[in-house]
């Protein structure tokens, strides 16, 4: 496991600085603990949110990657800490509902071990083809057809096992009565190389990561799995319009450990809607496929609990489960 500690703020939030005078001037040393690698859409909304929300509640907030564990080990981490309100988590909605439903003996309860504070974004998912799929298929339903006529060759990737692009392929399966085959990849960029290549016929991943090559032609984005129209691409139908009862998006959420003052769980919500609704910000987000929304603790659980509902039936139908 590596561990890195990067700063949020200016040099002067350096823990050098955090001794005399500076603490003096400020509230104590918070860490947003991020649970997989820097570099990514959702690094980069921790440490927009470490810059801005540090200021409004008189704090140094640091981010911390703690990967490992498909998201396990920061995870844990956060909900063995101190609930003194120094310690937050920011992590992906569908890694605290999803990895409890397919661990053997689930590592925790998201509504047991954590103190809900806010959904932060979401993010959107798509299916999308590529030259193996005949240019003449123009839309979902065409390929739906062609699907139907070609059952050797319905496979599909998504970048990881026991993620949303998983569940949704069996979500698929079941819709369209088409047995699908799933290749799992490590992460979006190989999976679409293979669909540029003609490799592979189709794929659900990353809206984001899709578009690039859907406007260079090189592949063909068919359906968003948003309840709406994706706002990246308005001209995309939803699933939903091609008669698939499926809203596949998902989000980044924020929590504390279990024992948090709640008071200050709501009014750390209330710095993070703040920090989300700056212009600055939200556009810094846009550009890399994050779209803001913000919410209040209630908001968060509600959240929460209707994607549990959502996709446990899904989840369990399928079997699948990883040893912990």
């Amino acid at each position: 496991m590596k561990r890195r500690d990067f700063l949020a703020g200016s040099a002067a939030c350096s823990l050098a600085a955090l001794t005399g005078q500076a603490l003096a001037q400020s509230g104590p040393l918070t860490k947003i603990i991020f649970p997989f690698a820097a570099g990514g859409g959702g690094d980069a909304l921790c440490r927009l949110l470490a810059q801005h929300i540090g200021p409004l509640l008189d704090r140094n907030i640091i981010v911390e990657n703690r990967t490992g564990g498909d998201g396990l080990i920061g995870i844990k981490a956060v909900k063995g800490a101190n609930p003194d309100g120094t310690t937050v988590l920011v992590t992906t909605g569908p890694t605290m509902y999803l990895l409890p439903m397919v661990e053997t003996t689930p590592s925790f309860d998201a509504a047991k071990d954590f103190v809900p504070v806010s959904q932060l974004v979401r993010f959107e998912f798509c299916v999308f083809v590529g030259t193996a799929v005949p240019a003449e298929v123009k839309d979902f339903k065409q390929f739906v057809a062609w699907l139907k006529a070609n059952p050797d060759k319905a496979t599909f990737g998504v970048p990881s096992n026991g993620t949303i692009p998983h569940f949704s392929g069996s979500r698929l399966e079941q819709a369209l009565g088409i047995k699908l085959t799933r290749v799992a990849y490590r992460g979006s960029a190989p999976i679409i190389n293979d669909l540029v290549r003609g490799h592979m016929p189709f794929a659900i991943s990353t809206l984001t990561d899709a578009i690039p090559q859907h406007r260079a032609g090189n592949i063909r984005i068919l359906a968003v799995g948003n309840e709406t129209r994706s706002p990246f691409l308005p001209d995309a139908p939803t699933l939903k319009e091609n008669g698939i009862d499926l809203v596949a998006d998902a989000w980044y959420g924020m929590w504390l450990p279990a024992g948090a003052s709640t008071d200050f769980a709501k009014k750390l919500s209330e710095a993070a809607a703040a920090a989300l609704a700056k212009p600055e910000v939200k556009e810094k987000l846009l550009a890399i496929g994050l779209i803001p929304v913000g919410s209040t603790p209630e908001g968060l659980t509600r959240q929460l609990a209707a994607n549990t509902a959502f996709w446990q039936p899904v989840v369990k139908e399928t079997g699948y489960k990883i040893t912990n």
